[in-house]
């Protein structure tokens, strides 16, 4: 659907029927169905997405790397304290290993894989690699008992140079928690993950998946048994990159949902139940991402009670309703209908809320459902066309006419905020660039050198606008958390139009 029809509808939308209509769905949606045929490829975008996590990896690049610009990087990380921390992936344009926002990567990815892996087809193997690659990572993270390795690389230090990955010698400090230093947040996270993708191999690679879920019930109990944030402790280094804004409440309870998931195991419904409403169940809060995952665990545990018939999670199912509600205030959307949270990669909150539309719609449609907003019924059709509607905007249906999604349209941006993407390649220059020295692509209009297929960036403004400069972190910068749950909604996307 062209642009012009959703500014044509939202602004038919009066001031009065606002107030009349509190609880109505979203203007640009009301009456919407799937078209017979394709708004855009969206399996050529599910390709895309799954590519971009190649782009994003640290240590040695396996023979089958498909982005082959791309080098070997960070291959003596963990070994200022003597511990194997090669692997795992750059969170964004930097060169920095984040576990928080890591582990949060891997649990929506593996989530993608578990609702849509079924569909994937082709892409199936090449999403689960991506999940893999950030597992063996934080297996190796979380090998000693009672500690997370849970970053590697300064970023105040990295964000002083700018280089590729495969040029850095900026400190490869390793920071870590503890017993005497918790971090609860990234520990349940963690655990999560670990819990989240011993489902994604329970099938193919039965060893690997109990090895995974083995060490998921370790690192929450430690979780939960030393509570306290890590950006306490690590304030200096975490903060104000991945600092703990929520608390770590949300992720406690997070990660006993996915415990309780992978195991079945009474104890996590147990504790489910007996912490739910100190853990947050039924706060308010509406925003799902890095930081908070309250959102999430209400529409997993909806789940349980929906499709597993687990009648004590019946609150969840309320829970879960008002988050669907809460999308509808119209001053939620740019006038372009692009859901708009706040303007530093808000990129990231548009596929995390489309991906678990479509996900609750499937729980709605499988136990057959319906959400109730004030007087208005809320379908699983209208959740899965207002996840469309974003994917759509971000495709191409936009004021701009431009996909945000890098390597995706014959216009996308080509200025991104990411070191390696806008400097020369290794192979075509293979004299180090060094630290200050890279601030001249980084400060050049020039496109980049290397196109990170995939890479969704942070987006336009609250207007619709969006300037395409390197510097601008804050609209340009792509990350790992704003693909994984893209992934799960394209796949969808893709099967619904024939496409897989």
């Amino acid at each position: 659907m062209g642009s012009s029809v959703f500014l044509l509808a939202l602004f038919l939308f009066t001031a009065s029927q606002i107030f009349n209509n509190a609880f109505s769905f979203p203007t640009h949606l009301r009456n919407h169905r799937h078209r017979r045929y394709a708004s855009h490829n969206y399996r050529d975008a599910l390709t895309k997405s799954i590519l971009f996590f190649e782009g994003q990896r640290s240590g040695k690049l396996p023979a089958n790397q498909r982005v082959t610009w791309r080098r070997d990087s960070g291959l003596t990380d963990g070994s200022d304290m003597h511990v194997d921390l090669v692997g795992g992936y750059y969170d964004a344009g930097d060169n920095v290993k984040f576990g928080y926002p890591m582990a949060f990567t891997t649990t929506m990815l593996s989530w993608s894989v578990i609702e849509f892996g079924g569909i994937m087809k082709s892409e199936l193997p090449h999403a689960k690699d991506a999940v893999r690659w950030a597992t063996d990572y934080l297996l190796k993270a979380t090998a000693q008992p009672d500690t997370i390795f849970v970053q590697v690389g300064d970023a105040n230090k990295d964000h002083v140079c700018w280089e590729r990955p495969e040029d850095m010698d900026t400190a490869r400090t390793v920071l870590k928690i503890d017993k005497n230093n918790p971090g609860s947040e990234v520990a349940a996270e963690t655990a999560a993950a670990l819990a989240a993708a011993s489902l994604v191999f329970r099938r193919t690679d039965r060893a690997y998946s109990r090895l995974l879920v083995a060490r998921a019930k370790r690192v929450f109990a430690f979780a939960d048994k030393y509570r306290g944030a890590y950006s306490n402790g690590l304030k200096s280094y975490v903060c104000p990159f991945y600092c703990d804004y929520s608390g770590f409440q949300d992720d406690l309870l997070w990660g006993a949902a996915w415990l309780h998931k992978a195991t079945k195991d009474p104890r996590y419904l147990s504790y489910i139940q007996v912490n739910g409403q100190t853990l947050g169940a039924s706060e308010g809060d509406t925003t799902f991402g890095w930081d908070n995952k309250h959102v999430g665990a209400r529409i997993l545990l909806t789940k349980a009670f929906l499709v597993g018939k687990v009648q004590s999670l019946h609150d969840y199912k309320g829970h879960a309703d008002n988050f669907i509600c809460s999308l509808i205030p119209q001053n939620q959307y740019t006038p372009g209908g692009l859901f708009f949270k706040m303007g530093d990669d808000n990129m990231q909150y548009v596929t995390s809320t489309s991906f678990l539309l479509v996900t609750y719609a499937k729980y709605l449609t499988s136990s057959h459902k319906l959400v109730t907003c004030g007087g208005t019924i809320v379908t699983p059709k209208k959740l899965r066309a207002l996840a469309k509607q974003q994917v759509d905007y971000i495709l191409g249906d936009n004021p701009l006419k431009m996909s945000y999604m890098v390597g995706y349209g014959p216009r996308y941006p080509r200025r991104i905020h990411h070191r390696a993407a806008s400097l020369p390649s290794v192979s075509s220059h293979p004299a180090k660039i060094q630290c200050s020295q890279g601030f001249d692509a980084m400060r050049s209009e020039s496109p980049d050198p290397n196109i990170l297929v995939g890479a969704v960036v942070g987006g336009p403004n609250e207007h619709d606008q969006f300037p395409d400069e390197r510097s601008d972190y804050e609209q340009s910068e792509p990350s790992t958390y704003t693909n994984a749950p893209l992934v799960g909604t394209l796949a969808y996307l893709a099967h619904s139009f024939g496409q897989l």
